[in-house]
């Protein structure tokens, strides 16, 4: 009997089957496994195996230079690529639906259009008047950026290769370039897989650099991540929640440059807005504090940012208290109430308990627990804290507060925003003019300075 020549795929994480199933056994998703089409053998079997050539080793030593950048001019896109696009690198951008990854990649394109740059726009979704109404919105339509609408990778690569060879390519979206080589439907693994790698073969061969935007699937991935991540240099997540007005592009991959840098910007009417002091956004007006509230003194990349973590403590409804979380892992929130009970004895876990990063920003860095700590005690005890004074230190499952990085570089951004009292992890010796540090060696040390009384499980409640 003749063996199939199609296979199915899942087109979530792209595993492979020899049947059809309803769930992926890779990734657990349901109803994503497509049959596609298999390659025909090259010449009926195996091919001979040929003698290699040999190369040159060469040792780690090496004078190269720094690899050119192409600057567009938009800092806050700049600054999370590294210092500007590499020339013949595939840079892949994803979010979620209306987040404006369009509007950010036509300001990107139109910023170094007019300082003489050669930049292409190729739209696979929109047609080229919605392309063009967008551009007139955000007043960059006398920008002579290059504009077409395609979708079969064949016409794109004729149209690119057969003029002037463009700086910047920008393919709006990967999801819907098809090949004509492949039987598949746009947007299956493997047409995103050989579109992305004709369009990365093209900017190493042209030294074009070529921009990929993605979407995004539930779980906040790249539809097809392994299938095309590991093609590109870098891969940029462009965040931001549909009720709060800014956006941050974020680095997940880059070869190029640092892997944690942010780009903060704010969404107005004419586009793209960028955010040069984001501590003072996320902030916003703190004239009225209340507990349960604390400013954790963050870091992301090079950048120092300020932040609000919001705690809120009640009591439990129900038989199993709650925990509700936005911006912040929950596995740490659970973390971090167990110690303040084995460790501080506030006996706060019977309680429900919701903690929000304050204007939606996500905070993954550890050095966040002293901050966290601080808001859900301060509600818990129903007592505010200062509003000049601000948090950072990792808290360890034995309770101790351990030292954070660059700390020189948090304290002075809390400064120049006003902040005059830093609580800080026992060890952080850098004195900066304006603030004064409390340093707190463990938890029971944090529950004390912030006036709470050591008898709180016998109450319910700190006292204030």
């Amino acid at each position: 009997m003749a063996r199939s020549s199609s296979s199915f795929v899942c087109q979530s994480c792209g595993a492979v089957s020899g049947k059809w199933a309803g769930k992926c056994e890779s990734c657990g998703g349901w109803n994503t496994i497509t049959e596609e089409g298999a390659p025909a053998p090259i010449g009926g079997g195996a091919a001979k195996r040929v003698k290699g050539r040999k190369f040159a080793l060469e040792d780690l030593k090496t004078e190269d230079k720094a690899p050119p950048r192409r600057i567009t001019g938009v800092a806050e896109f700049d600054r999370v690529t590294g210092g500007g696009i590499v020339p013949g690198s595939a840079l892949l951008i994803g979010g979620d639906p209306g987040v404006g990854k369009s509007t950010l990649i036509l300001q990107a394109l139109a910023s170094f259009a007019a300082k003489g740059g050669n930049a292409v726009y190729i739209s696979g979704e929109e047609a080229m008047a919605q392309v063009r109404l967008r551009a007139a919105r955000m007043g960059v339509s006398d920008t002579p950026v290059a504009l077409g609408a395609a979708t079969n990778i064949e016409d794109i690569l004729a149209t690119l290769e057969g003029g002037a060879r463009p700086d910047i390519v920008a393919i709006d979206s990967i999801q819907t370039i098809w090949t004509s080589a492949l039987d598949a439907a746009p947007g299956t693994i493997a047409q995103v897989r050989t579109g992305s790698f004709d369009l990365v073969r093209f900017a190493k061969s042209s030294g074009a650099a070529v921009i990929l935007v993605g979407h995004v699937t539930k779980e906040g991935q790249i539809a097809g991540p392994k299938a095309v991540e590991h093609l590109v240099d870098a891969v940029l997540y462009f965040e931001g929640e549909r009720g709060h007005h800014f956006r941050v592009l974020r680095a997940v991959k880059n070869r190029f440059g640092p892997t944690d840098e942010i780009g903060v910007f704010e969404m107005t009417g004419r586009g793209l807005s960028e955010v040069a002091n984001p501590s003072a956004l996320f902030l916003g007006d703190r004239n009225n504090v209340s507990p349960g509230t604390a400013v954790f003194a963050g870091l992301e990349g090079t950048r120092p940012l300020l932040v609000e973590i919001q705690a809120l403590v009640a009591a439990a409804g129900y038989g199993s208290p709650r925990r509700a979380v936005v911006g912040w892992d929950t596995g740490r929130l659970a973390m971090i109430l167990a110690v303040l009970d084995a460790r501080g004895g506030l006996g706060i876990s019977a309680s429900d308990v919701y903690l929000n990063v304050a204007g939606g920003l996500k905070v993954s860095e550890p050095a966040a627990d002293l901050a966290a700590a601080a808001a859900l005690i301060s509600s818990f005890a129903g007592r505010a804290l200062p509003k000049e004074t601000v948090f950072f230190g990792e808290i360890s499952l034995s309770g101790d507060v351990r030292p954070a990085p660059q700390a020189e570089l948090r304290l002075k951004e809390a400064a120049k925003l006003g902040f005059s009292r830093a609580f800080v992890p026992v060890g952080t010796r850098i004195e900066q003019a304006g603030i004064a540090l409390e340093p707190v060696r463990d938890v029971t040390e944090l529950v004390a300075l912030i006036g709470a009384e050591q008898d709180a499980p016998r109450r319910g409640r700190l006292a204030s």
